[in-house]
């Protein structure tokens, strides 16, 4: 078998976590309970986008909590770039919400301050975001968080 194109392999002992990532799974369980409750609850202030806007920060703590669980970080906070670093980090483990996550992409490009964008989005969208938000909460704390 030839070693050619392949990744030296690290032994999980050797990983060291960065310092923090329990505030990080705090701050992302504490915006996904706001999301689900202002959701449910209908409060008028909690707009599709302010909803949106939510489940995305508990999205990027969580995918921040693996990361830096494994010492890993990613290259920016793109939805494009939080799955390009799982999928370095953890192959196959986010396959089933991947599709899910890049979409997310598509409502809101801020990055450039001059030519921003920013897509309205209907409130029966939120249901499947706060899904995908619940589907990396759970593979965060059940199995990434537990395999250093």
């Amino acid at each position: 078998m030839s070693t050619k194109n392949k990744m030296p392999l690290t032994l999980v002992t050797s990983i060291k976590s960065i310092q923090g990532w329990e505030e990080f799974l705090a701050d992302g369980n504490g915006y996904l309970r706001t999301a689900k409750g202002a959701y449910i609850n209908r409060k008028k202030i909690f707009t599709s986008e302010i909803l949106y806007n939510i489940i995305a920060m508990a999205i990027e703590k969580f995918v921040m909590v693996a990361l830096m669980r494994h010492g890993a970080m990613p290259y920016n906070h793109t939805m494009a770039d939080l799955v390009e670093a799982m999928e370095d980090t953890f192959p196959d483990t986010i396959t089933d919400i991947r599709e899910g996550l890049l979409k997310l992409d598509a409502y809101q490009d801020i990055c450039d301050p001059y030519e921003f964008t920013i897509v309205e989005l209907a409130m029966d969208e939120i249901p499947v975001m706060l899904d995908l938000a619940e589907k990396l909460q759970q593979l965060v704390t059940n199995d990434l968080t537990k395999k250093v």
